[in-house]
C-alpha cells in the first residue's frame, strides 16, 4: 500500500501481469499468407496476437477485405496523470485498426508501414466510457501507397476519436522486407 505522507489516506496498489508468445513466430508465418488470411488467423486465435495488443488489452474482433475492427476494454491501467485514458492509447488503437485494414487487401509477400498518422481526439475516455470499438476502412490502395480512415466509438455509440493514415506498401524478398 502506498501512503501519502501529507495525509492519512492510503491507496491500494494495483498490478497487471501480461504474458505473450514469441512475436517473430507469427510474423514469420505472415510472409506466406495474404494479409487477410494472416489477420483472420489472429482474429480466430490460431495465431497469437502481437504483444502490444495483449499489453493494452485490445483485440482484433473482425476483419474483411479493406476493413478491420478492434475492441478495447478501458481500464485505469491506461490512464494518464489527469485521470483519463492517454491519447497515445487511442492513437495506438486507431493505428492498429488502420494498418490491419490496409494489410487485409495485400497479397502474400507484401507488407506495409505507417508513414503518416493523423489523430483527432474528440472526447475524454475513462473506464466509465465502457468498451471501445475502432472501425477502419481503406480509402485507396495503390502499388506503393495506401490510405485509410477510422473512428473510435464508445459503448453509447459516441465518437471519441478519428484518424487517417498513409501507409507505404513494402514488397518482401526471400522472406524479408525489401529496403
Amino acid at each position: 500500500m502506498a501512503v501519502d505522507a501529507g495525509s492519512a489516506t492510503t491507496q491500494a496498489v494495483r498490478a497487471r501481469t501480461v504474458t505473450w508468445e514469441d512475436p517473430l513466430i507469427g510474423a514469420g508465418a505472415a510472409v506466406g499468407q495474404t494479409g487477410l488470411e494472416y489477420l483472420r488467423s489472429i482474429a480466430s486465435g490460431a495465431t497469437p496476437p502481437p504483444p502490444i495488443a495483449l499489453l493494452l488489452g485490445m483485440e482484433l474482433s473482425s476483419v474483411e477485405e479493406g476493413r478491420a475492427t478492434f475492441e478495447l476494454e478501458v481500464g485505469e491501467h491506461l490512464y494518464n496523470p489527469i485521470g483519463g485514458v492517454h491519447g497515445g492509447v487511442l492513437a495506438t488503437l486507431l493505428d492498429s485498426a488502420l494498418g490491419c485494414a490496409v494489410h487485409s487487401v495485400l497479397p502474400a509477400g507484401v507488407g506495409y508501414g505507417t508513414v503518416d498518422l493523423s489523430v483527432t481526439l474528440l472526447r475524454p475516455v475513462t473506464r466509465d466510457t465502457g468498451r471501445l470499438r475502432c472501425e477502419a476502412e481503406t480509402i485507396h490502395v495503390g502499388s506503393t501507397i495506401a490510405t485509410a480512415r477510422a473512428q473510435v466509438v464508445d459503448a453509447a455509440g459516441r465518437i471519441c476519436a478519428t484518424a487517417t493514415t498513409t501507409c507505404l506498401i513494402r514488397r518482401h524478398k526471400n522472406g524479408r522486407e525489401a529496403s
